[in-house]
């Protein structure tokens, strides 16, 4: 396992790879000293600066997350949620077929290890309001802002 780090606006990241693929990105991350990464973890760091820099609204690297066959088709249909948009659960339920699954999507979109990556900040309620996300409502509202998806 590769892991390597990058300062970004929302505080430091960890980004974790096989030797193929993205696996995690650890919000709050303590850098440590030391050189732990590939050339999977560079380019996503480089990706990451890119987004951050408003020069990115798509990421392009493979990704490997352990999850369930639920969670990672919940994954896969966050990837397709434009930059810039945002939808409901209740949205990701019917787009994989399961729409009385909206729990379900909540639990499996909270439990998304390659957050940003995998969009699951633009998952929001669907009378609008921004619940959960594992790095923190500040941070959902700021990648929402950033990416033009909050206005206000």
């Amino acid at each position: 396992m590769f892991y390597d780090f990058v300062e970004t606006p929302i505080g430091w990241l960890k980004i974790l790879a096989s030797d193929d693929a993205i696996t995690a990105i650890d919000f709050d991350a303590q850098p440590d000293t030391g050189r732990h990464g590939n050339a999977l973890t560079e380019r996503c760091i480089a990706q990451l600066t890119e987004y951050f820099a408003g020069q990115r609204q798509h990421f392009d690297l493979p990704l490997a997350a352990r999850g369930t066959s639920f969670q990672r088709s919940v994954w896969q249909a966050l990837v397709r949620i434009p930059c810039g948009t945002t939808c409901s659960y209740q949205d990701i339920a019917d787009a994989i077929g399961n729409p009385k699954a909206v729990r379900a999507v909540g639990a499996a979109n909270g439990s998304n290890p390659i957050p940003i990556i995998v969009p699951c900040h633009r998952v929001i309620g669907r009378n609008g309001s921004l619940i959960g996300f594992g790095g923190g409502l500040p941070r959902k509202e700021w990648l929402l802002r950033h990416e033009g998806a909050l206005l206000v």
